[in-house]
Protein backbone atom coordinates (compact mmCIF):
# COMPACT_ATOMS: atom_id res chain seq x y z
CA UNK A 1 0.00 0.00 0.00
CA UNK A 2 1.34 3.40 -0.96
CA UNK A 3 1.76 5.90 1.83
CA UNK A 4 1.08 9.61 1.39
CA UNK A 5 4.65 10.54 2.17
CA UNK A 6 8.02 10.94 0.51
CA UNK A 7 10.03 13.58 -1.26
CA UNK A 8 7.96 16.25 -2.96
CA UNK A 9 8.49 17.16 -6.57
CA UNK A 10 7.89 20.79 -7.58
CA UNK A 11 5.18 19.91 -10.09
CA UNK A 12 2.85 16.92 -10.33
CA UNK A 13 4.02 15.18 -13.50
CA UNK A 14 3.17 11.87 -15.11
CA UNK A 15 5.28 8.71 -15.08
CA UNK A 16 6.17 7.20 -18.45
CA UNK A 17 5.03 3.74 -17.34
CA UNK A 18 2.86 2.32 -14.62
CA UNK A 19 5.25 -0.02 -12.85
CA UNK A 20 3.43 0.64 -9.60
CA UNK A 21 -0.29 1.10 -8.84
CA UNK A 22 -2.27 3.88 -10.46
CA UNK A 23 -3.55 6.37 -7.90
CA UNK A 24 -6.64 8.47 -8.61
CA UNK A 25 -6.90 11.63 -6.52
CA UNK A 26 -10.29 13.29 -6.64
CA UNK A 27 -12.04 16.39 -5.32
CA UNK A 28 -15.57 17.79 -5.48
CA UNK A 29 -17.50 20.89 -4.47
CA UNK A 30 -14.35 22.95 -3.93
CA UNK A 31 -16.42 26.16 -4.17
CA UNK A 32 -13.45 28.51 -4.34
CA UNK A 33 -11.27 27.16 -1.50
CA UNK A 34 -8.32 27.88 -3.78
CA UNK A 35 -5.58 27.88 -1.13
CA UNK A 36 -5.95 24.12 -0.79
CA UNK A 37 -5.22 23.30 -4.43
CA UNK A 38 -1.57 23.35 -3.40
CA UNK A 39 -2.28 20.41 -1.08
CA UNK A 40 -3.63 18.32 -3.96
CA UNK A 41 -0.51 19.09 -5.98
CA UNK A 42 1.75 18.12 -3.06
CA UNK A 43 -0.12 14.86 -2.44
CA UNK A 44 0.13 13.98 -6.13
CA UNK A 45 3.88 14.62 -6.06
CA UNK A 46 4.26 12.50 -2.94
CA UNK A 47 2.55 9.53 -4.55
CA UNK A 48 4.55 9.98 -7.75
CA UNK A 49 7.80 10.05 -5.80
CA UNK A 50 6.96 6.50 -4.72
CA UNK A 51 6.48 5.36 -8.31
CA UNK A 52 2.73 5.71 -8.75
CA UNK A 53 1.05 7.03 -11.85
CA UNK A 54 -1.37 9.70 -10.63
CA UNK A 55 -4.62 10.85 -12.21
CA UNK A 56 -6.39 13.91 -10.74
CA UNK A 57 -10.16 14.33 -11.14
CA UNK A 58 -12.87 16.72 -9.97
CA UNK A 59 -16.61 15.97 -9.68
CA UNK A 60 -17.86 19.53 -10.17
CA UNK A 61 -18.71 22.85 -8.50
CA UNK A 62 -15.23 24.32 -8.80
CA UNK A 63 -16.32 27.59 -10.48
CA UNK A 64 -18.43 29.28 -7.81
CA UNK A 65 -18.37 30.02 -4.09
CA UNK A 66 -15.63 32.06 -2.48
CA UNK A 67 -14.89 35.47 -3.94
CA UNK A 68 -11.52 34.13 -5.11
CA UNK A 69 -13.31 32.38 -7.98
CA UNK A 70 -16.70 34.08 -8.23
CA UNK A 71 -15.38 37.52 -9.21
CA UNK A 72 -13.61 35.92 -12.19
CA UNK A 73 -16.72 33.87 -13.00
CA UNK A 74 -14.72 30.68 -12.54
CA UNK A 75 -11.65 31.53 -14.63
CA UNK A 76 -9.24 31.56 -11.68
CA UNK A 77 -10.33 28.06 -10.66
CA UNK A 78 -9.42 26.73 -14.12
CA UNK A 79 -6.07 28.53 -13.93
CA UNK A 80 -5.14 26.81 -10.66
CA UNK A 81 -6.49 23.41 -11.71
CA UNK A 82 -4.24 23.59 -14.77
CA UNK A 83 -1.26 24.22 -12.49
CA UNK A 84 -2.15 21.28 -10.25
CA UNK A 85 -2.39 18.98 -13.26
CA UNK A 86 -6.02 17.92 -13.23
CA UNK A 87 -6.73 15.32 -15.92
CA UNK A 88 -10.52 15.38 -16.20
CA UNK A 89 -13.54 17.01 -14.58
CA UNK A 90 -17.27 16.54 -14.48
CA UNK A 91 -19.49 19.61 -14.37
CA UNK A 92 -21.47 20.72 -11.34
CA UNK A 93 -24.66 22.75 -11.43
CA UNK A 94 -22.72 25.81 -10.30
CA UNK A 95 -20.52 25.66 -13.40
CA UNK A 96 -23.58 27.11 -15.17
CA UNK A 97 -24.15 30.00 -12.76
CA UNK A 98 -22.43 32.47 -15.08
CA UNK A 99 -23.95 30.98 -18.21
CA UNK A 100 -23.07 28.36 -20.79
CA UNK A 101 -21.17 30.90 -22.90
CA UNK A 102 -18.92 31.91 -19.98
CA UNK A 103 -18.36 28.25 -19.08
CA UNK A 104 -17.18 27.50 -22.62
CA UNK A 105 -14.82 30.49 -22.49
CA UNK A 106 -13.35 29.25 -19.20
CA UNK A 107 -12.92 25.72 -20.53
CA UNK A 108 -11.05 26.95 -23.61
CA UNK A 109 -8.16 27.61 -21.22
CA UNK A 110 -8.40 24.20 -19.53
CA UNK A 111 -5.63 21.66 -20.02
CA UNK A 112 -7.90 18.97 -18.60
CA UNK A 113 -10.79 17.11 -20.25
CA UNK A 114 -14.42 18.00 -19.49
CA UNK A 115 -16.83 15.07 -19.63
CA UNK A 116 -20.62 14.93 -19.36
CA UNK A 117 -22.94 12.50 -21.15
CA UNK A 118 -26.39 13.78 -20.17
CA UNK A 119 -26.43 17.40 -21.41
CA UNK A 120 -27.66 18.03 -24.96
CA UNK A 121 -27.26 21.19 -27.04
CA UNK A 122 -29.91 23.01 -29.07
CA UNK A 123 -29.56 20.40 -31.83
CA UNK A 124 -30.12 17.49 -29.46
CA UNK A 125 -26.48 16.49 -29.69
CA UNK A 126 -24.16 15.94 -26.70
CA UNK A 127 -22.82 19.30 -25.55
CA UNK A 128 -19.66 17.69 -24.12
CA UNK A 129 -17.63 14.53 -24.55
CA UNK A 130 -19.35 11.77 -22.63
CA UNK A 131 -16.26 9.92 -21.45
CA UNK A 132 -12.48 9.90 -21.38
CA UNK A 133 -10.10 6.93 -21.40
CA UNK A 134 -6.54 6.97 -20.06
CA UNK A 135 -4.30 4.20 -21.40
CA UNK A 136 -1.51 3.77 -18.86
CA UNK A 137 0.99 1.29 -20.26
CA UNK A 138 -1.80 -1.08 -21.27
CA UNK A 139 -4.09 -0.43 -18.30
CA UNK A 140 -7.16 1.36 -19.67
CA UNK A 141 -9.19 3.42 -17.19
CA UNK A 142 -12.36 5.09 -18.43
CA UNK A 143 -14.31 7.92 -16.82
CA UNK A 144 -17.92 8.83 -17.64
CA UNK A 145 -19.20 12.29 -16.70
CA UNK A 146 -22.75 13.06 -15.58
CA UNK A 147 -24.34 16.26 -14.26
CA UNK A 148 -27.36 16.68 -11.99
CA UNK A 149 -30.55 17.49 -13.91
CA UNK A 150 -31.22 20.01 -11.14
CA UNK A 151 -28.88 22.34 -13.04
CA UNK A 152 -31.70 23.27 -15.41
CA UNK A 153 -33.74 24.70 -12.51
CA UNK A 154 -30.88 25.92 -10.29
CA UNK A 155 -29.22 28.06 -12.97
CA UNK A 156 -30.63 31.14 -14.67
CA UNK A 157 -32.68 29.68 -17.55
CA UNK A 158 -31.79 32.60 -19.83
CA UNK A 159 -28.09 31.76 -19.47
CA UNK A 160 -28.47 28.06 -20.37
CA UNK A 161 -30.98 28.49 -23.18
CA UNK A 162 -30.81 25.65 -25.68
CA UNK A 163 -29.41 23.08 -23.27
CA UNK A 164 -31.46 20.13 -22.05
CA UNK A 165 -30.65 17.54 -19.40
CA UNK A 166 -31.37 13.83 -19.56
CA UNK A 167 -32.84 12.75 -16.23
CA UNK A 168 -34.10 9.64 -14.49
CA UNK A 169 -34.17 6.55 -16.71
CA UNK A 170 -32.88 8.54 -19.69
CA UNK A 171 -29.84 9.64 -17.68
CA UNK A 172 -29.14 6.05 -16.65
CA UNK A 173 -29.40 4.95 -20.29
CA UNK A 174 -26.94 7.63 -21.37
CA UNK A 175 -24.39 6.54 -18.76
CA UNK A 176 -24.94 2.86 -19.58
CA UNK A 177 -24.39 3.55 -23.28
CA UNK A 178 -21.02 5.15 -22.49
CA UNK A 179 -20.12 2.23 -20.22
CA UNK A 180 -21.02 -0.29 -22.90
CA UNK A 181 -18.90 1.59 -25.44
CA UNK A 182 -15.91 1.68 -23.09
CA UNK A 183 -16.28 -2.02 -22.27
CA UNK A 184 -16.44 -2.89 -25.98
CA UNK A 185 -13.20 -0.94 -26.48
CA UNK A 186 -11.45 -3.07 -23.89
CA UNK A 187 -11.48 -0.60 -21.01
CA UNK A 188 -10.32 -2.38 -17.84
CA UNK A 189 -11.75 -0.10 -15.12
CA UNK A 190 -14.83 2.09 -15.60
CA UNK A 191 -15.54 4.93 -13.16
CA UNK A 192 -18.47 7.36 -13.26
CA UNK A 193 -17.50 10.93 -12.36
CA UNK A 194 -20.85 12.29 -11.20
CA UNK A 195 -22.27 15.47 -9.76
CA UNK A 196 -25.51 13.95 -8.47
CA UNK A 197 -25.26 13.59 -4.69
CA UNK A 198 -27.28 11.41 -2.35
CA UNK A 199 -29.76 13.92 -0.87
CA UNK A 200 -33.34 12.66 -0.75
CA UNK A 201 -34.53 15.80 -2.56
CA UNK A 202 -32.42 14.74 -5.58
CA UNK A 203 -34.31 11.44 -6.04
CA UNK A 204 -34.54 9.81 -8.63
CA UNK A 205 -31.33 11.39 -9.91
CA UNK A 206 -28.98 10.49 -7.05
CA UNK A 207 -25.72 8.64 -7.51
CA UNK A 208 -27.27 5.72 -5.62
CA UNK A 209 -30.20 5.69 -8.07
CA UNK A 210 -27.72 5.71 -10.95
CA UNK A 211 -25.67 2.86 -9.49
CA UNK A 212 -28.80 0.72 -9.06
CA UNK A 213 -29.51 0.98 -12.79
CA UNK A 214 -26.02 0.30 -14.15
CA UNK A 215 -24.06 -2.77 -15.11
CA UNK A 216 -20.38 -3.04 -15.95
CA UNK A 217 -19.33 0.00 -13.91
CA UNK A 218 -16.74 -0.39 -11.14
CA UNK A 219 -17.02 2.80 -9.08
CA UNK A 220 -18.68 6.22 -8.74
CA UNK A 221 -16.84 9.38 -7.70
CA UNK A 222 -19.61 11.72 -6.57
CA UNK A 223 -20.31 15.35 -5.71
CA UNK A 224 -23.21 17.80 -5.21
CA UNK A 225 -24.57 16.82 -1.77
CA UNK A 226 -21.29 17.68 0.04
CA UNK A 227 -21.33 14.20 1.54
CA UNK A 228 -18.30 12.66 3.23
CA UNK A 229 -18.49 8.98 2.33
CA UNK A 230 -16.33 6.05 1.28
CA UNK A 231 -19.36 3.94 0.35
CA UNK A 232 -23.11 4.28 0.08
CA UNK A 233 -25.58 3.38 2.81
CA UNK A 234 -26.09 0.01 1.12
CA UNK A 235 -22.35 -0.47 0.51
CA UNK A 236 -22.49 0.93 -3.01
CA UNK A 237 -18.96 1.74 -4.29
CA UNK A 238 -19.51 5.51 -4.16
CA UNK A 239 -17.03 7.97 -2.68
CA UNK A 240 -17.36 11.70 -2.04
CA UNK A 241 -15.00 14.06 -0.21
CA UNK A 242 -17.34 16.64 1.34
CA UNK A 243 -16.73 20.25 0.33
CA UNK A 244 -13.97 22.87 0.29
CA UNK A 245 -11.22 20.25 0.52
CA UNK A 246 -12.37 18.61 3.73
CA UNK A 247 -10.72 15.54 2.21
CA UNK A 248 -9.01 14.38 -0.96
CA UNK A 249 -10.32 11.13 -2.36
CA UNK A 250 -7.78 8.37 -3.04
CA UNK A 251 -8.44 5.33 -5.23
CA UNK A 252 -5.67 2.78 -5.87
CA UNK A 253 -5.80 0.54 -8.94
CA UNK A 254 -3.47 -2.45 -9.11
CA UNK A 255 -1.75 -2.51 -12.51
CA UNK A 256 -1.31 -6.31 -12.40
CA UNK A 257 -4.88 -7.36 -11.60
CA UNK A 258 -6.31 -4.25 -13.32
CA UNK A 259 -8.82 -3.86 -10.50
CA UNK A 260 -9.54 -1.26 -7.83
CA UNK A 261 -7.46 -2.25 -4.82
CA UNK A 262 -8.75 0.31 -2.30
CA UNK A 263 -10.53 3.62 -1.85
CA UNK A 264 -10.19 6.04 1.02
CA UNK A 265 -10.36 9.68 2.09
CA UNK A 266 -7.21 11.64 2.91
CA UNK A 267 -8.16 14.25 5.52
CA UNK A 268 -6.91 17.76 4.84
CA UNK A 269 -5.53 19.62 7.82
CA UNK A 270 -4.06 23.05 8.40
CA UNK A 271 -0.53 21.69 8.31
CA UNK A 272 -0.99 19.39 5.30
CA UNK A 273 1.95 19.82 2.91
CA UNK A 274 1.55 22.32 0.06
CA UNK A 275 3.18 22.64 -3.33
CA UNK A 276 5.04 25.96 -3.18
CA UNK A 277 4.38 26.98 -6.78
CA UNK A 278 0.63 26.39 -6.64
CA UNK A 279 0.42 27.97 -3.16
CA UNK A 280 2.12 31.14 -4.44
CA UNK A 281 -0.26 31.39 -7.41
CA UNK A 282 -3.29 30.96 -5.16
CA UNK A 283 -1.98 33.63 -2.78
CA UNK A 284 -1.73 36.12 -5.63
CA UNK A 285 -5.39 35.51 -6.49
CA UNK A 286 -6.57 35.69 -2.88
CA UNK A 287 -4.55 38.82 -2.10
CA UNK A 288 -5.84 40.59 -5.20
CA UNK A 289 -9.44 39.85 -4.25
CA UNK A 290 -8.91 40.80 -0.60
CA UNK A 291 -7.31 44.11 -1.54
CA UNK A 292 -10.29 45.03 -3.69
CA UNK A 293 -13.12 43.49 -1.69
CA UNK A 294 -11.79 43.24 1.84
CA UNK A 295 -12.34 46.84 2.95
CA UNK A 296 -14.97 47.51 5.63
CA UNK A 297 -17.93 49.58 4.41
CA UNK A 298 -20.60 48.77 7.01
CA UNK A 299 -21.26 47.28 10.43
CA UNK A 300 -23.84 44.67 11.36
CA UNK A 301 -25.23 44.69 14.89
CA UNK A 302 -26.34 41.05 14.58
CA UNK A 303 -25.30 37.87 12.79
CA UNK A 304 -27.19 37.48 9.52
CA UNK A 305 -28.46 33.93 9.01
CA UNK A 306 -26.61 31.99 6.31
CA UNK A 307 -27.92 28.51 7.12
CA UNK A 308 -29.79 26.38 4.59
CA UNK A 309 -32.05 24.42 6.97
CA UNK A 310 -33.46 23.77 9.44
CA UNK A 311 -34.28 27.34 10.45
CA UNK A 312 -32.39 28.69 7.47
CA UNK A 313 -32.98 30.47 4.20
CA UNK A 314 -34.57 27.44 2.57
CA UNK A 315 -37.35 26.81 5.07
CA UNK A 316 -38.12 29.94 7.17
CA UNK A 317 -38.03 33.72 6.97
CA UNK A 318 -34.55 34.98 7.96
CA UNK A 319 -32.99 38.31 8.83
CA UNK A 320 -30.57 37.88 5.93
CA UNK A 321 -33.46 37.30 3.55
CA UNK A 322 -35.27 40.31 5.00
CA UNK A 323 -32.22 42.55 4.53
CA UNK A 324 -31.68 41.47 0.93
CA UNK A 325 -35.31 41.84 -0.12
CA UNK A 326 -35.77 45.09 1.84
CA UNK A 327 -32.79 46.42 -0.13
CA UNK A 328 -34.33 45.29 -3.42
CA UNK A 329 -37.63 46.94 -2.57
CA UNK A 330 -35.91 50.14 -1.39
CA UNK A 331 -33.99 50.31 -4.68
CA UNK A 332 -37.19 50.14 -6.72
CA UNK A 333 -39.05 52.63 -4.52
CA UNK A 334 -36.36 55.26 -5.16
CA UNK A 335 -37.57 55.39 -8.77
CA UNK A 336 -41.14 56.34 -7.91
CA UNK A 337 -41.83 57.97 -11.26
CA UNK A 338 -41.20 54.64 -12.98
CA UNK A 339 -43.81 52.73 -10.98
CA UNK A 340 -47.29 52.06 -12.34
CA UNK A 341 -48.68 50.78 -9.02
CA UNK A 342 -48.98 52.22 -5.54
CA UNK A 343 -45.99 51.82 -3.21
CA UNK A 344 -47.90 49.42 -0.96
CA UNK A 345 -48.29 47.11 -3.98
CA UNK A 346 -44.51 46.73 -4.39
CA UNK A 347 -43.14 43.45 -3.06
CA UNK A 348 -39.71 41.85 -3.37
CA UNK A 349 -38.90 38.14 -3.62
CA UNK A 350 -35.62 36.27 -3.85
CA UNK A 351 -35.03 32.54 -3.60
CA UNK A 352 -33.51 31.42 -0.31
CA UNK A 353 -31.21 29.01 -2.12
CA UNK A 354 -29.39 32.00 -3.58
CA UNK A 355 -28.28 33.14 -0.10
CA UNK A 356 -25.01 31.27 0.27
CA UNK A 357 -23.43 32.34 3.56
CA UNK A 358 -23.83 34.15 6.87
CA UNK A 359 -22.50 37.58 7.79
CA UNK A 360 -20.96 37.76 11.25
CA UNK A 361 -21.76 40.49 13.75
CA UNK A 362 -19.30 43.38 13.30
CA UNK A 363 -17.45 44.73 10.27
CA UNK A 364 -18.88 43.98 6.84
CA UNK A 365 -16.89 44.02 3.59
CA UNK A 366 -17.72 43.72 -0.09
CA UNK A 367 -16.18 40.24 0.10
CA UNK A 368 -18.77 39.28 2.72
CA UNK A 369 -21.59 40.46 0.48
CA UNK A 370 -20.14 38.73 -2.58
CA UNK A 371 -19.80 35.48 -0.64
CA UNK A 372 -23.45 35.70 0.43
CA UNK A 373 -24.61 36.65 -3.09
CA UNK A 374 -22.02 35.24 -5.55
CA UNK A 375 -24.20 34.93 -8.65
CA UNK A 376 -24.07 38.47 -10.01
CA UNK A 377 -27.87 38.78 -10.06
CA UNK A 378 -29.55 42.12 -10.69
CA UNK A 379 -32.93 43.50 -9.59
CA UNK A 380 -35.72 42.91 -12.12
CA UNK A 381 -39.12 44.61 -11.93
CA UNK A 382 -42.11 42.67 -13.24
CA UNK A 383 -45.82 43.40 -12.98
CA UNK A 384 -48.08 40.53 -11.93
CA UNK A 385 -51.67 40.04 -10.78
CA UNK A 386 -52.49 38.96 -7.26
CA UNK A 387 -53.45 35.58 -8.65
CA UNK A 388 -50.04 35.16 -10.31
CA UNK A 389 -48.24 36.23 -7.15
CA UNK A 390 -50.19 33.72 -5.08
CA UNK A 391 -49.39 30.97 -7.59
CA UNK A 392 -45.66 31.80 -7.42
CA UNK A 393 -45.70 31.75 -3.63
CA UNK A 394 -47.56 28.43 -3.56
CA UNK A 395 -45.11 26.90 -6.06
CA UNK A 396 -42.07 28.01 -4.06
CA UNK A 397 -43.40 26.76 -0.71
CA UNK A 398 -44.88 23.48 -1.93
CA UNK A 399 -42.57 21.35 0.22
CA UNK A 400 -42.56 23.45 3.41
CA UNK A 401 -41.44 22.59 6.06
CA UNK A 402 -39.08 20.43 3.96
CA UNK A 403 -36.35 22.74 2.68
CA UNK A 404 -36.15 23.78 -0.97
CA UNK A 405 -33.83 26.24 -2.73
CA UNK A 406 -36.80 28.08 -4.18
CA UNK A 407 -38.19 29.01 -0.75
CA UNK A 408 -39.10 32.73 -0.98
CA UNK A 409 -37.44 35.38 1.14
CA UNK A 410 -39.68 38.43 0.89
CA UNK A 411 -40.28 42.11 1.61
CA UNK A 412 -43.63 43.85 1.53
CA UNK A 413 -45.54 40.64 2.23
CA UNK A 414 -46.77 39.31 5.55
Amino acid sequence: TLAACGEKKPDPGKDATATEPVVILHTNDVHGAVSNYAKVAALASQYESEGAYVLILDAGDFSQGDTAVSVSEGATAVELMNMVGYDAVALGNHEFDYGYAQLKENLKEATFSTICCNILDENGKPAFEGSKVFDIDGLKIGFIGVNTPESQTKANPALIKGLTWLAGADMVKAVQAEADKLKADGTDVIVVLSHLGVDSESEPNRSTDLWAGLTGVDFIIDGHSHSVMEKGDNNEPIQSTGTAFANIGVIVIDDASKKIESNSLYEIKEDTAKDATVAAAAKVIVDRVNNEYGVKFATSKVELNGAKAPNGNRDVETNNGDLITDAMRWKVLQNKDGLTVNEDHVVAITNGGGIRAAIAKGDVTKKDINTVLPFGNTVAVVYVTGEQLLEALEASTFSTPTAVGGFPQVSGIN
